[in-house]
């Protein structure tokens, strides 16, 4: 029983070394994708943007610096100070099973992802929740800036959210920040308005979340956007039949965003961004609100 076992000195090492460099390793990956993704971006856009980039940039990424402070002055110890905290205590599976360290690692990062992937899925049926999580869908464009555009009370939301899986799994400090490294990255990646060889797109979406898989999910078609939920393994939609390969209308044609809400006050500034879950009705589009049928219906709108 681990919880019972006095930790090794080792192990007591690595548990400093990562509380204290955790929140350089995580900028350092943020920095060094968002530039690579940004540059490929520039060289071999995907799609023709249809709004400002500068524009949309800068809002954005507003939005992500607000989000960071937010998240600093609420929960300054983050998701690996619960981790720790859980160890300590002696709390979740991971605290009562004997397992090699690698072995809970590998388990521990696909289980967050899953407990991700059912988040995301729950803010797509839940409408009140579906209400903040549609200022991460009403991005005009879809390029790596879109990856990090969610609303404060969402990032927050779903901070706690994580809290409460790492009490409930206790896996070790390492899992935590290995995710939280690929959560951060491959959001990055599989934003990116950018895109891989046919054959190379097709093998690889087996093992990550594509950019032309995730960009589906940002279609402004209900049913398309009610599918491919992951943003790092794409086992998920696979095994819960979520999955669908391609937008009807090509990556080239589809629609980004949503059908009402198309004016840069609500989906670009950032002043229409933060209020945009608090204006207009929920309708189609928070899955338990849709009349599901074959293909989309063109009278089925959310009100905004």
């Amino acid at each position: 029983m681990r919880g019972a076992v006095k930790p090794h000195e080792s192990s007591m090492n690595l548990t400093e070394l990562i509380m204290t460099h955790e929140a350089i390793i995580r900028m350092g990956f943020f920095v060094g994708i968002f530039a690579v993704m940004a540059s490929w971006e520039a060289l071999a856009p995907r799609r023709r943007l249809s709004t400002s980039k500068r524009l949309r940039w800068a809002n954005n990424l507003g939005l992500v610096v607000l989000n960071s402070v937010v998240l600093r002055v609420l929960f300054p110890a983050a998701a690996v100070g619960v981790a720790a905290f859980a160890a300590e205590q002696h709390w979740g599976l991971f605290n009562y099973v004997d397992a090699p360290l690698s072995i809970a690692v590998i388990i521990s990062v696909i289980l967050l992802d899953f407990f991700i992937w059912l988040q995301h899925v729950m803010v797509h049926a839940v409408p009140v929740l579906w209400r903040l999580h549609r200022v991460h869908h009403a991005d005009l464009d879809f390029d790596v800036t879109t990856g990090a555009r969610f609303h404060t009370l969402e990032i927050v939301l779903s901070m706690l959210i994580k809290f409460a899986v790492i009490l409930l799994l206790g896996p070790p400090l390492l899992a935590v920040v290995i995710f939280e490294v690929l959560l951060n990255a491959t959001s990055m990646f599989n934003h990116g308005n950018v895109s891989l060889p046919r054959g190379v797109d097709r093998l690889a979406r087996w093992f990550v979340v594509t950019p032309d898989m995730h960009r589906v999910h940002h279609s402004v078609e209900d049913d398309e956007t009610n599918s491919n939920f992951g943003f790092n393994l794409p086992w998920w939609d696979r095994l819960f039949g979520t999955y669908r390969a391609q937008p009807r209308a090509g990556h080239d044609n589809m629609v980004i965003g949503i059908r009402t809400f198309r004016d840069s006050g609500h989906c670009t500034w950032l002043w229409g961004i933060l209020v945009l879950p608090f204006i207009g009705r929920i309708t189609d589009y928070a899955i338990n609100r849709r009349r599901w049928a074959d293909g989309p219906v063109e009278d089925r709108h959310e009100q905004g």
